[in-house]
């Protein structure tokens, strides 16, 4: 409420008339800026997180895609490739199982599976503030959805196909480490990120779980 100031030449003076809605310095309060290092709007760094998920996951699924098109071009099937003195071979096999040839046979189930992974990182990827987890989510989702093209495309059929592995480690044919490809490295990598951001309490948003108030970016 303006207060009377006293008179001024005859005129009735109103203290505070002309200000309202302005600071000590006369800036208006709606032109103040946000305190330092808080967002002007939660959906900004939201984002940001959301276009870094989906960054990393197209381009796991480009080097994943382009990799397995150039290893069917040009390494036949049971041929091997020594690199690194040996402690890298390239070779060419599909694999109807999940990642590094776990459980062969349920190639149905894995597909499923896998849709089911993608559709619910996108939809968690709407409350997403952590930039761990938007690197982490980005990495499973960017494999997962690179191996389901070979399921869907790849022989013997639609939801069967063979998943195309072809980097084995120390030995060739995978005799001391199960054979993989681009997309399996990044689901494995983006669990082992999660499980550690999940240890330390860093949950989606950003907040700590464990007695922490505020946002991390984890």
């Amino acid at each position: 409420m303006s207060s009377f100031g006293g008179t001024r030449g005859g005129r009735i003076v109103v203290a505070g008339r002309g200000r309202r809605g302005r600071d000590d310095r006369g800036a208006p309060l709606a032109e103040q800026p946000a305190p330092d290092g808080a967002p002007a709007t939660e959906g900004a760094p939201r984002s940001r997180r959301t276009r870094l998920l989906l960054a990393i996951a197209v381009t796991v699924l480009v080097l994943d895609v382009v990799s397995k098109v150039v290893v069917v071009a040009t390494i036949e099937q049971g041929r091997d490739i020594r690199l690194l003195g040996g402690v890298l071979y390239l070779t060419h096999l599909r694999n109807v199982g999940a990642a590094f040839s776990f459980a062969q046979g349920a190639t149905i189930l894995f597909t499923v599976i896998a849709v089911a992974v993608a559709v619910v990182i996108v939809r968690t990827a709407r409350r997403l503030y952590s930039t761990g987890w938007a690197v982490a989510l980005g990495l499973v989702l960017g494999g997962a959805v690179g191996n389901l093209v070979d399921r869907v495309f790849r022989a013997p059929g639609f939801l069967r196909g063979g998943v195309v592995d072809f980097l084995s480690l120390f030995a060739p044919d995978g005799r001391i480490w199960p054979v993989f490809n681009v997309a399996d490295s990044a689901i494995v990598c983006g669990g082992i990120l999660g499980a550690l951001l999940a240890v330390r309490g860093i949950e989606f948003d950003g907040s700590r779980s464990r007695g922490t108030t505020g946002r991390d970016d984890g």
